[in-house]
This record gives C-alpha cells, sequence and structure tokens, in this order.
C-alpha cells in the first residue's frame, strides 16, 4: 500500500470500515466522502490504473490498494465506482465475502448480471444499495412534502458529448436517472411506453425520448442526450393541486399551487364579456409560488450517509437492489425498443 496520511481520529471514526473500488471522476468523490464521513472509517481505495491510484492517494491521503482482494481483506462495504460493465464481478467477489455493496447505477449491464448480483446477496445476506443520486437532489427532496399524485411528469437531462458513459446507451448512461427517480414519484408500475431515439456519434443510442404511461394513469415524457451543446436536468411535475418545476442542476424550483376556493374557477360563474373569467387576470391570480430550495448538503454525501445508516441498521437502503434491477428493465426496453425502430428505419 502506498503511505498514507492519517485518518482524523476521536469521536465519529468509528462503525463500518468503508472502501472504493474505481476513482474516476466519480469514484474520486465518493472516496473524498467517505474518508470524511462520520461513523464510518475509510480503509482506503483500489483502481486498476496504477498512475491514478498514485495521484489520488497522494492528493486524498488515503490508502491505495495493489488488488481488489486486498482491499476486501479490510472492509465491511465497498462502494464500485467501476465501469458499468465490471459490476457484476467486483459486486459478487464482494458480496462471496459478506461485504455490503453500493454500486453505481446501473446496477448491473443487463438483468442476467443484475440477478446474478442479487443472488449473491441473497445468499451472503449482504446489502445491495445502487447510486440513483437523483432521489437526493436538493431540489426533489424540498418537493417531496408537496406532491400528491402526480398525473403528468415531462424531464430534460441533456449534456454535452465526453467519452465518459459510452460503454453504455445514452439510456443507462442518463435517462435511467428519471426512470429511477419518476417511478420514485409516481409510485406505480409501468404498463406501456413508446420510445424513439438515434445513434449520433457513437454504435449505441446517443439521444433518446420514451413516453411511460403508469397504472395509476400518470404519463411521463422523458428525453436524455449526450449530444447537446448545453447542459440541462430539469423536471416539470403537474397534479391537481399544482405545478412543481425543478431543475436539478443547481437543487432549486418552485411549487405554483392553487389559491383553494377561487371564484375564477367555478364554471357555475358567469363569464365576463371578453369569454374570461373576470378574476383571473393571469397565472399568478390563480396560483401562490412557493420557491423550493436545497438544504445545502451534498446529494452524494447524504446517498452515502444513507448507505451507512443502512448498514448500521437504522434505515432500509434508500434504492433497493430490486428497485435497480427494475429500472434497469425499463431502460433496457426502451433502448431495445429504440435500436428496432433505428433498424427499421434503416432497412426501408
Amino acid at each position: 500500500m502506498d503511505e498514507v496520511r492519517p485518518q482524523p481520529s476521536g469521536p465519529g471514526r468509528t462503525g463500518p470500515r468503508f472502501g472504493v473500488v474505481g476513482v474516476g471522476s466519480l469514484g474520486f468523490h465518493h472516496t473524498r466522502i467517505a474518508r470524511d464521513l462520520p461513523d464510518a472509517r475509510l480503509s482506503g481505495f483500489h483502481d486498476a490504473d496504477s498512475a491514478r491510484a498514485r495521484h489520488v492517494a497522494a492528493e486524498l491521503g488515503v490508502a491505495s490498494f495493489d488488488s481488489l482482494a486486498a482491499l476486501l481483506d479490510e472492509v465491511d462495504a465497498v462502494v464500485i465506482a467501476t465501469p458499468t460493465t465490471t459490476h457484476e464481478e467486483v459486486a459478487v467477489a464482494a458480496l462471496e465475502r459478506g461485504i455490503h455493496v453500493f454500486i453505481e447505477k446501473p446496477i448491473a449491464p443487463g438483468l442476467d448480471a443484475a440477478d446474478r448480483i442479487l443472488d449473491s446477496a441473497a445468499r451472503s445476506g449482504a446489502l445491495v444499495q445502487v447510486g440513483h443520486v437523483e432521489r437526493f437532489n436538493g431540489a426533489i427532496v424540498a418537493a417531496r412534502p408537496y406532491l400528491d399524485r402526480p398525473l403528468f411528469i415531462e424531464s430534460h437531462r441533456l449534456a454535452p458529448f465526453t467519452e465518459r458513459g459510452t460503454d453504455v446507451a445514452v439510456v443507462l448512461d442518463l435517462m435511467i436517472h428519471d426512470v429511477d427517480l419518476v417511478g420514485s414519484l409516481v409510485g406505480e408500475e409501468v404498463e406501456s411506453f413508446e420510445a424513439t431515439g438515434a445513434p449520433v456519434l457513437t454504435p449505441s443510442v446517443d439521444i433518446a425520448n420514451a413516453r411511460i404511461r403508469y397504472r395509476g394513469g400518470a404519463v411521463a415524457n422523458l428525453t436524455a442526450s449526450r449530444v447537446s451543446v448545453d447542459r440541462l436536468r430539469k423536471i416539470r411535475i403537474f397534479q391537481r393541486s399544482g405545478y412543481l418545476s425543478l431543475n436539478l442542476a443547481d437543487g432549486t424550483g418552485e411549487f405554483l399551487r392553487l389559491r383553494g376556493e377561487l371564484p375564477a374557477l367555478d364554471p357555475g360563474k358567469d363569464m365576463g364579456p371578453s369569454g374570461s373569467f373576470p378574476l383571473a387576470t393571469n397565472l399568478l391570480d390563480l396560483v401562490e409560488r412557493i420557491p423550493l430550495r436545497s438544504a445545502g448538503a451534498e446529494p452524494l454525501r447524504l446517498e452515502q450517509e444513507s448507505f451507512r445508516d443502512a448498514i448500521m441498521g437504522r434505515v432500509a437502503p434508500a434504492v433497493s437492489g430490486e428497485e435497480a434491477r427494475e429500472a434497469l428493465a425499463v431502460a433496457l426496453s426502451i433502448e431495445d425498443r429504440i435500436m428496432s425502430h433505428v433498424a427499421d428505419s434503416r432497412s426501408q
């Protein structure tokens, strides 16, 4: 192992021993957070890229293990932030030792791999939590008290092209965030969906749109792109009591809520000479605007804290392996539908 800067000592440095596997851009931040996480201890990390490992060990002052097996000898739980194609290999190796795993989304590249991970967890009794971090977004946390049976949800998740994440289609790289998030907001199973999209810069789907209908009648329209000029992460939620507009990029939003009993909305009232309700001069006559803002906590930190608390038996996993498998199943079905459409279009 590389030389390591001493960990903070004193109260708060007890609890499960954490490790991180993969210290790319996201794994670096997981390591930074785990290093300072109260009620937990960071043993160190492993990354297959030795040069990257040396750099991160020096920058964060944490131990770098030369092999996955060596890291697993020293931990009770691991955060897996490796490429999706390696999730099964790393997770099963940990679970077979009874080590709890946090797996960055998606849980696996396919359902068979996801099932093998879940089977390993069931045999060992170890916990699986999956990193659908948008559930911890400050705007979503602030909006949850106002949710009341959403009827229509529209999301846009757009990003410029980078090589990161191109080992999978944009549906598994980006859209799956919203597949999971909207599913958790609606709380119903998917009944049917339509999807379209196209490969643009890679052999797989780079831009995608899906319209999903849920059993309770709610409908969601999801758009994801990794070939956009600008970044955009927004979601709008429409329900009978009003409308939520949330900016997931900065954790802000607003709730436009109906102002109770409004004469202007009573169909029994006489309308003005212009055919409009006399009291409704504009939208703000009908609604009150409630600002929504993040409490300031880093979503990734909240997510890791929830994993620690689940390990310690304080809470259930925020996103269980089974929930993540369901999101994966929906995302893969959307991807298959799009690729079938692309193949049909090319054959004409």
